[in-house]
């Protein structure tokens, strides 16, 4: 058993001799591949809103439900609009906001992106009296609520009214918005009132059924479109409120901004597909104004386009999630990152340390074959006469050779490669039988000329 474990032993301290180089090399192809591999992502993501009462807030309760589903917490802060959701992107306080069309990021904005637009919101400017005014220009003098400050809603209203030459000192423009200002509009306090929202919204199916009170056509919207290109052009036809009152009385041209997810640029990639999957379960529909597959997409590029959502409008969600569970698709995911360029490296590397290790038992043998062939020709020379004078004395052979033979025989080679061993003491038998020959015949050839 000891022979047998100490065999061992020497195969073991052999093939680490000769594989710490490729484990140095493999160490240093999974450093480098780690630096590929993104982290897991995190199980808690903040979602930047709007108004409780609005359809932003009400939306993101469908996609919390959705992402519960693969075990991330989508935490819901409700704002005061698109300007709140923006400063708390850039702050780092929500990773993802919703942001509404044609809100022109600052340049301070960088390290924004959108993952696309998720539904229309059309712009309704609704009017108080008979006499239904077809452009803004119609509206100048009167008192026009224009949203709260700071949203989204006061900035395009503002863009349009400054399209509009509304926007001077003498216009009456008051900074209220939501059922609020419904409610002042109602109250007969406002004359006019600006609303961008999804049909669903509270404010929107309050409006549309309150009496005396009319829903804008804009007579110029394929000349705004083409002005303002993140709006788009619909139309609410004869009777699509109200089929028995039919409310309107007419096609109703109006202009639409997209509700569009903002993103920080180091949200993870696997959480962006897994909102772009919830944006797709909730919004892919058909609906009042949109066909179905309609959304989500890129349709306001005020912001840049995230690479991942790039991907997955031009071929779906990754392989592996539509056939694997989220959390199992993330981790063979990110093995493969990690695995394909190490078993790249690998492969080549363990056909080539057989051949490396057999080459390094082989050549601690050769060594001493060098030495022993070096000595067979010393003795050749010395005894047919080419021995220059003063070369090395006879007796001094032997010298030589019992070093040889004594340091092969404290070679420790692995069992598998004894056969070399023996070889090379037979050789050196073979050697001093040929110098014990020599010596018995004592004849030393003179030199030749």
């Amino acid at each position: 058993m000891g022979v047998r474990l100490q065999a061992w032993w020497i195969s073991l301290r052999e093939w680490l001799a000769t594989g710490w180089p490729l484990v140095l090399i493999i160490a240093l192809g999974f450093w480098g591949a780690l630096q590929f591999v993104e982290p897991a992502p995190p199980r808690h993501l903040v979602l930047s809103t709007g108004g409780e009462d609005g359809a932003y807030h009400a939306f993101a309760r469908r996609y919390q439900e959705i992402l519960a589903r693969d075990g991330i917490t989508l935490e819901l802060r409700p704002s005061n609009g698109t300007g709140e959701n923006l400063e708390r992107l850039q702050r780092g306080e929500a990773q993802v906001g919703f942001v509404q069309g044609g809100v022109l990021p600052a340049a301070d904005l960088e390290g924004l992106y959108t993952i696309g637009s998720a539904f229309y919101e059309p712009i309704w400017v609704f009017v108080r009296g008979r006499r239904l005014p077809d452009r803004l220009t119609r509206l100048d003098g009167r008192r026009i609520a224009v949203g709260q400050e700071g949203s989204g809603v006061q900035a395009l209203a503002q863009q349009l009214l400054a399209a509009n030459e509304l926007e001077g000192a003498g216009q009456r423009l008051i900074p209220l918005g939501g059922l609020k200002a419904a409610e002042e509009l109602q109250q007969g306090r406002l004359d006019a009132l600006f609303v961008i929202a999804a049909p669903e919204a509270p404010v929107v199916q309050v409006l549309l059924r309150s009496p005396g009170i009319q829903v804008m056509s804009f007579s110029q919207a394929e000349a705004y479109r083409r002005q303002f290109p993140f709006l788009s052009r619909l139309t609410l036809p004869e009777g699509g409120v109200d089929l028995v009152r039919n409310t309107p009385r007419k096609d109703t041209q109006l202009l639409a901004a997209t509700a569009n997810l903002v993103i920080r640029e180091d949200l993870h990639p696997a959480l962006q597909t897994l909102l772009l999957a919830a944006l797709r379960e909730v919004h892919g529909g058909s609906g009042f104004f949109q066909s179905r597959g309609e959304f989500p997409a890129y349709k306001d590029s005020s912001f840049p386009l995230a690479p991942v959502a790039e991907r997955f409008y031009a071929s779906g969600p990754p392989f592996l999630q539509r056939y694997m569970p989220f959390w199992l698709a993330v981790l063979v995911d990110r093995f493969l990152v990690l695995a394909l360029p190490l078993f790249a490296l690998l492969f080549p590397l363990l056909r080539l340390a057989p051949a490396l290790y057999s080459w390094r038992i082989r050549s601690r043998i050769c060594r001493h074959y060098g030495e022993l062939k070096f000595l067979e020709s010393d003795i050749l020379a010395h005894y047919d006469g080419s021995r220059p004078q003063g070369a090395e004395a006879p007796g001094a052979f032997r010298s030589r050779l019992d070093a040889i033979e004594a340091a092969a025989n404290r070679l420790s080679i692995p069992v598998s490669f004894a056969d070399l061993l023996y070889t090379l003491r037979e050789h050196i038998n073979l050697v001093r039988k040929t110098l014990d020959r020599h010596e018995r015949q004592g004849q030393v050839l003179p030199p030749q000329p």
